[in-house]
């Protein structure tokens, strides 16, 4: 089931949209919080993104561009604001369509459907994992944090991954050496003391000092 985050501040409107695609088949969640759409968004983990421009506290222009730095999820702006130059904005910000309000939930839909088979019948759905206000993009394999980007190499994503999808419980380097090996990728003991020490200085760059805590005895911790 594709998931769908909407991002609209009526109320009204944003009951009506979710009730029809959800009607249509779609997993549909709106965000609450206009302080914090990208917490939100990464939360969601959506296949494809419904945005509308006038929003309270920041734009959907400015939202666009937060979750472009973290996702190349397919984003479609919804606005009564359908004038040439917020058209070309929204593209130009990362929008992949525009629909003009008021519009037909049918023409929504097939919108909606004409984006996802794009987006996604030749590769499954970016993956995204989020920790606090870091987000793992597993599709891009880059983590991102407060505007900043870390680009990952193979290993160091597949160390993120189990530590993130722990949820701040200590994972094992047992678990963690397991998790490389199902990929193909057979390492040491030493030689993933090696990677946790690379990743950790990497991370040290964008700022998320301490973001892997060693717990003597036990494995690792993302907090």
């Amino acid at each position: 089931m594709y998931k769908i985050f909407l991002v609209e501040d009526d109320l009204t409107i944003s009951r009506e949209i979710a009730a029809y695609l959800r009607a249509q088949g779609f997993e549909v969640q709106a965000a609450e919080d206009f302080r914090d759409v990208t917490a939100a968004f990464a939360a969601a983990a959506p296949h494809l993104v419904l945005m509308d421009i006038t929003l309270p506290f920041y734009s959907g222009y400015y939202w666009c561009a937060q979750i472009r730095a973290v996702s190349q999820v397919p984003i479609l702006f919804l606005s009564s604001a359908a004038d040439n130059m917020n058209i070309v904005m929204a593209v130009n910000m990362g929008g992949d369509d525009f629909l003009a309000k008021p519009f037909d939930l049918g023409v929504l839909a097939a919108k909606i459907q004409a984006l996802l088979r794009r987006a996604y019948d030749f590769g499954g759905p970016a993956d995204l994992l989020q920790r606090g206000e870091a987000v793992l993009d597993l599709g891009s394999g880059n983590l991102s944090w407060r505007g900043k980007s870390l680009e990952l190499t193979k290993n160091e994503l597949r160390i993120l991954k189990v530590l993130f999808e722990a949820k701040g419980k200590v994972v094992s380097r047992d678990t963690l050496m397991a998790g490389l090996w199902a990929t193909d990728c057979y390492i040491d003991d030493n030689t993933l003391t090696v990677n946790v020490a690379r990743l950790r200085k990497k991370l040290e760059g964008i700022g998320l000092d301490g973001m892997i805590r060693t717990k003597k005895g036990m494995g690792y911790q993302v907090e």
